[in-house]
């Protein structure tokens, strides 16, 4: 007699039937039933989940498609694996906000539907962003967050670090817990310089390194010592990163814009524009994507060489897929360049840890700068990140994270061919984000205000722009699973043709 297997195709575990499961989306609708069970309080932290070989021989179906939703989760952040230990949930979604609640500060995604109110939102996205902007929109929670700039921060090689600190710790005597050097310790220091020398081809030694609280220090400290020189501009990319050019507006430093094309930096622009210094990301410009091109950087050479400076912000620059690596400007002509870089993308911005390699003219008077500010940077991150980056761990760690944003990024084009058939799509070969242009009339600062009442963040291309610029947006995928992106461009084209 024939078995009917349809029979017995479920589990008492959260009553789980796969003939529920849609055709082709198995692997998401399981990672979307535990999500739910975690999130409503059926499986609390500290629950296993059953093993992977146990679930599918009760669902009737491969062991491979199990582990791939237990992949899903381990990538939200919601569960990790724990060898024999099995798969421990180890953090809970918050529940979706209160109506009438004020915005609490930003942590994991909220469960449920968020709907951000018009007053919120007409006071996030006006034409004029202005310098808390982006604090105030990570404060508001959303089911899907595709705003640029952010990595995987479940990915944050927690093992690896701890293993470090306690060799650190370990090592470490007493003296080295008092005030050290406002330059960065010499360990930092020599560690940084030897990942530039394999990884960017700069060759310089420790003591031409500072390190600093991230790249947004190191522009505050620029535009000081800059502007006692008489340096009271700094033209910047147009479009370009609204938060460096807030950093700068900030010490009261102008930011001329400079238009950006397929090429690049429009050198004949920036030398008709009389600035004597410029901001830009050759490697991976932000937020098209585009590389500066040789002929550009052979005439942006020419503009140094008559006494120009160049403010080198390696933005993005270990994150590539489909294209080979870009050389550093620094590491062809050093006199004029200020080399700017940092863990923010490759690890965490909390670490807010980055280094500055500057001209030797300059050098004393931006660690003097450093001192005044903070004294230096805390001593014992320093040395974990000294271990990390001598070890070999950063380059496994990008070597991960590169087969991970690979797949986000192709979930996003993917995305974007089904739910956005009018976009352009910019920059896909390497970083963190995508920048999408339209043909249409609308105003993108409307798609982002809309969007947000659908739960879905996003940065409107606008807002990097000083000029009129094509409607478009900036969209982040490297934080969200393929799952997660899907959902939030599906209800971009909803928004889109609504204001179509």
């Amino acid at each position: 007699m024939a078995f009917d297997q349809s029979i017995t195709s479920g589990s008492d575990f959260l009553q789980l039937n796969i003939a529920d499961a849609p055709p082709g989306g198995r692997a998401e609708w399981l990672a979307q039933r535990i999500r739910q069970a975690i999130s409503d309080g059926r499986l609390p932290v500290g629950s296993k989940l059953p093993a992977t070989r146990a679930l599918a021989g009760e669902l009737h179906v491969s062991r491979g498609l199990v582990t791939e939703a237990y992949l899903r989760l381990g990538e939200d952040g919601h569960v990790v694996g724990r060898g024999r230990g099995g798969t421990v949930v180890v953090v809970a979604p918050l529940a979706s906000p209160t109506p009438g609640r004020a915005p609490g500060p930003a942590g994991p995604r909220p469960a449920g539907p968020y709907v951000a109110g018009p007053g919120l939102t007409d006071a996030l996205f006006s034409a004029s962003p202005g310098a808390g902007v982006f604090g105030a929109l990570r404060a508001v929670p959303a089911r899907v967050d595709l705003s640029p700039g952010v990595p995987d921060l479940t990915a944050f090689p927690r093992a690896a670090w701890l293993r470090a600190e306690r060799r650190v710790l370990t090592d470490l005597p007493a003296s080295a817990l008092g005030y050290g050097d406002p330059a960065g310790t010499p360990q930092m220091r020599l560690a940084v310089a030897n990942w530039l020398a394999r990884t960017r081809g700069i060759r310089v030694t420790p003591d031409e390194v500072l390190v600093v609280a991230g790249v947004a220090q190191a522009l505050g400290l620029l535009a000081q010592v800059l502007s006692r020189d008489g340096i009271c501009e700094i033209a910047v990319e147009d479009p370009g990163s609204l938060g460096a050019r807030q950093q700068l507006q900030g010490w009261q430093v102008g930011t001329p814009p400079v238009a950006v094309d397929p090429g690049g930096l429009r050198v004949g622009e920036l030398r008709a524009s009389g600035a004597v210094a410029v901001l830009l990301t050759p490697a991976h410009q932000f937020p098209t994507g585009v590389v500066l091109d040789g002929e550009r950087r052979r005439e942006l050479m020419r503009w140094a060489a008559g006494g120009g400076l160049i403010i080198e912000d390696d933005y993005d620059a270990e994150h590539r897929y489909d294209r080979p690596p870009v050389p550093a400007l620094c590491s062809m002509f050093a006199d004029q360049v200020f080399y700017l870089g940092s863990v923010s993308k490759l690890l965490a911005p909390a670490l807010r840890v980055g280094w500055v390699v500057a001209p030797a003219r300059y050098r004393d008077r931006l660690i003097e700068a450093k001192r005044d500010a903070d004294l230096g940077n805390a001593t014992l991150p320093q040395l974990v990140l000294a271990q990390l980056l001598g070890s070999g761990e950063m380059e496994r760690q990008l070597r991960f994270l590169r087969r991970r944003h690979r797949r986000r990024r192709d979930a996003m084009l993917d995305a974007i061919a089904a739910h956005l058939p009018g976009a352009v799509v910019h920059g896909a070969a390497a970083g963190l984000h995508l920048m999408v242009t339209f043909d249409g009339t609308f105003d993108d600062i409307d798609v982002a205000a809309g969007s947000l009442t659908q739960g879905v963040k996003v940065h409107p291309l606008s807002w990097y722009s000083q000029r009129p610029c094509q409607p478009g947006l900036v969209l982040g995928y490297a934080a969200n699973t393929p799952g997660t992106i899907s959902d939030g461009i599906a209800t971009l084209g909803q928004v889109l043709r609504a204001l179509s």
